[in-house]
């Protein structure tokens, strides 16, 4: 079955609210306001690719955030496949977060 715009669009939003579930260990904001999210792409058949990084490449859950991402992604109705890429290119700054994210951890 091949989704439409409009599907693609509606599992890209369900998928949005999954991340905002996964939370860095260490900042109290999920990783999506965080700005570790650089791109999801959905395919017309239901596979995603979730392109992330890490607030630094020593982070202590280097192994485990990804690996909860993925769970997360692929517990989306209508999801069935993930790939998941762990970039540093950008690095990640402070400047990525959004503005609640800033407003949360008092940086405004």
């Amino acid at each position: 079955m091949k989704y439409t715009e409009e599907q693609i669009a509606e599992l890209g939003e369900n998928i949005i609210v999954a991340l905002k579930t996964v939370y860095d260990p260490e900042i109290p904001v999920d990783i999506y306001e965080l700005g570790l999210i650089y791109d999801v792409q959905i395919s017309e058949e239901g596979a995603v690719k979730v392109i992330m990084t890490l607030t630094t490449p020593n982070c202590p859950v280097a192994e485990s955030l990804p690996a909860e991402v993925r769970q997360k992604v692929t517990e989306v109705e209508g999801i069935n496949e993930v790939d998941l890429e762990l970039t540093f290119e950008p690095a990640w700054n402070k400047d990525m977060m959004s503005e609640e994210a800033r407003f949360e951890l008092g940086m405004f």
